[in-house]
């Protein structure tokens, strides 16, 4: 039975962990297991209810609790249903994108490197890509173009963040991810040897003097292959370019020397996907 929990006052300590927790605090950084996000939308809860995410509380307009809300709130079992009226819940920042409905959640324990890259083919190196909207945008072209799994550097915004989640629109639950590189030592590249030692040829997206194009038939015939990814404003770092088997370029027209790293890994994505060499 639904163990619904109405709510007339923003400022009710129920909402706290939906209106005035910060993303660090959800995070728990030094107590994981402690860790929580918030999925945002029907959709994006039921693709992280797939995943086995285990839900504490939810949060429901309260005229959807019989429509669109309905099916995630027989699934969850008797955790809290919050609900209010619209006129409470617009108080929430960025309410309107929520459609509706909001889950928190605990964060899952995240794989070894080692555990999502046994059987990979191709896999994406984000390192130190901070923005948010981006880590979501790639996690969705990663998901959606056959790469399969993702690597991220300590310094990456976390892929669990509201915007990133949103942006993904769920798919961060759908391909597997995880971090590569230990925070405590602040080492802000790859970890190049780790992945070479797993047999995977790497690829840095960077324009250098002897940068080959995306669609070079040899890079292409690679059995296997990490293409790095890095940072909006710096690109990748000298040292993973210099360890780097290929350094690519995507072709460019109109004078314009670079796309946005999301735009940029769904070209690469695209062009680099795995085939069975004939």
């Amino acid at each position: 039975m639904s163990n619904i929990i109405e709510i007339t006052d923003f400022n009710a300590p129920e909402l706290d962990i939906y209106a005035r927790y910060t993303e660090v605090q959800l995070l728990s950084r030094h107590y994981p297991e402690k860790g929580l996000f918030i999925a945002e939308s029907p959709l994006v809860i039921e693709r992280a209810l797939n995943a086995g995410c285990i839900p504490i509380s939810c949060l429901v307009e309260k005229k959807h609790l019989d429509t669109q809300a309905k099916g995630i709130i027989e699934r969850v079992g008797d955790v809290p249903i919050y609900t209010a009226e619209f006129n409470v819940l617009t108080e929430l920042t960025g309410y309107p994108l929520t459609r509706g409905m909001l889950c928190a959640m605990r964060r899952p324990i995240l794989p070894s490197v080692e555990e999502i890259c046994k059987n990979a083919r191709r896999i994406a190196v984000l390192e130190n890509v901070m923005n948010p909207t981006n880590v979501g945008a790639i996690m969705r072209s990663a998901a959606a173009l056959n790469i399969d799994a993702v690597l991220l550097t300590p310094a990456c915004s976390n892929p669990l963040y509201r915007r990133a989640i949103r942006v993904s629109m769920g798919t961060v639950f759908q391909i597997p991810w995880t971090f590569i590189g230990d925070e405590a030592t602040d080492q802000p590249a790859v970890d190049m040897n780790l992945l070479k030692n797993l047999g995977f040829k790497t690829v840095s997206m960077a324009l250098e003097d002897d940068s080959v194009s995306i669609d070079n038939e040899e890079l292409m015939k690679e059995d296997r292959l990490a293409i790095i990814l890095g940072s909006e404003g710096y690109g990748l770092s000298d040292e993973t370019i210099k360890a780097s088997d290929y350094t690519v370029l995507i072709p460019m027209s109109h004078g314009v020397d670079s796309l946005n790293v999301a735009a940029a890994s769904a070209v690469a994505f695209w062009q680099l996907k795995y085939t069975k060499n004939i």
